[in-house]
């Protein structure tokens, strides 16, 4: 878990993960969801071929009612240079649709590559009739008919969708702000420096020095682990008594040994971070069984000096400007297949914190 926390304080991580989340919510939530693309307007061209034929028919009906030539054209360059062929298929099977009308359409849009189209013929005694007044014009997808006094009420949809929009960004700018506090300013509040692990020399001494002349701590906790506990990482931040912020330590899981769970630990990690160093000193408690093991010591080397864990036992940890003592209130060894004191089945410490003379 103290991996887990010191990767989250990396700004690159963060980022990753934040613009990860800005996808997500900005393609299925805001792309999909909420403000949905819509198609208004668009042109017949983009219609499924069947439906373009269903356009041509209407806009050759529409023509023979109004015999509007510049308004046929205009529909007919808006299919697009599919025209001439589903105009022919009509031709061979015109369906509800008057061959006069089609011949008629086709000269008016003076359509090419069609077949020879012979002039419209008028029945003897017929005249041509202007359509009557008050006769509806048909009229072609996609073209608008304006009605008088009546406009599509868009307003409230506008409006709502503009406060929607408002709130997301106002959220968006406080996750925004917040992310930007932890990664930056709280950063610099605790020194500006990443925690990093001391060498074994760094580290205080194991006994207890000037931190017990000391009346009282400034900081005082208790933590227990107990056996299934697997994910077992605690942390406390310390404060003077005026509130301010002088670092922090805890206690997590450092090692484990066999298989299986629950996990059986057989090292403890106790660590102190200072404001104003740029190292965390970490002391690793052992179990019996791991500390007399050469393989689980040079493994664990790294992480700090090595300690035997025992039952009153006080543990030193000093930085740049603060004394922890780490006491080891009890502890029991847990039984079954594995070496005798290999894994805890329980442990309580008792962290205590004063400032460092002198500092």
């Amino acid at each position: 878990m103290k991996n887990l926390r010191d990767l989250l304080n990396n700004p690159l991580v963060i980022g990753g993960i934040a613009f990860i989340l800005g996808l997500i919510i900005g393609l299925t939530v805001l792309g999909w969801w909420l403000f949905p693309v819509q198609w208004t307007d668009a042109s017949p061209k983009f219609l499924e071929k069947s439906f373009k034929e269903d356009y041509i028919k209407m806009v050759i009906e529409s023509y023979s009612k109004n015999q509007d030539k510049e308004l046929a054209r205009k529909r007919w360059k808006e299919i697009g240079e599919e025209g001439p062929a589903i105009l022919s298929k009509i031709q061979a099977n015109p369906g509800y649709i008057s061959q006069v009308d089609i011949n008629q359409f086709s000269l008016a849009v003076q359509a090419t590559g069609l077949p020879p189209v012979s002039q419209p013929t008028t029945p003897p005694g017929a005249a041509t009739q202007p359509p009557k007044a008050g006769t509806p014009a048909v009229t072609a997808p996609g073209t608008a008919t304006p009605t008088k006094g009546v406009a599509p009420d868009t307003g409230g949809l506008r409006s709502n969708l503009t406060i929607i929009l408002g709130v997301m960004c106002v959220l968006t700018l406080l996750v925004g702000g917040a992310l930007v506090y932890i990664l930056f300013f709280r950063n610099r509040m605790k020194g500006g420096g990443s925690r990093q692990m001391a060498s074994p020399a760094d580290t205080a001494k194991v006994e207890p020095q000037a931190a017990a002349a000391q009346e009282s701590p400034v900081a005082q906790f208790m933590t227990t682990y107990r056996l299934g506990d697997d994910l077992y990482d605690d942390s406390f931040s310390i404060d003077s008594p005026t509130g301010e912020f002088l670092g922090e330590c805890g206690v997590g899981i450092s090692e484990t040994i066999g298989v299986g769970d629950p996990k059986k630990v057989t090292a403890f990690e106790v660590w102190l971070f200072d404001k104003n160093d740029i190292q965390t000193v970490t002391r690793v408690l052992m179990s019996a069984h791991a500390f007399d093991d050469p393989t689980i010591r040079q493994r664990l080397a790294s992480k700090g000096d090595l300690v035997l864990a025992e039952p009153g036992m006080t543990v030193l940890l000093e930085t740049a400007t603060l004394q922890l003592e780490a006491r080891v209130v009890n502890l029991s060894y847990g039984q079954g297949a594995l070496p005798p004191s290999s894994f805890f089945e329980n442990m309580t410490l008792e962290l205590a914190v004063w400032p460092k003379p002198g500092a």
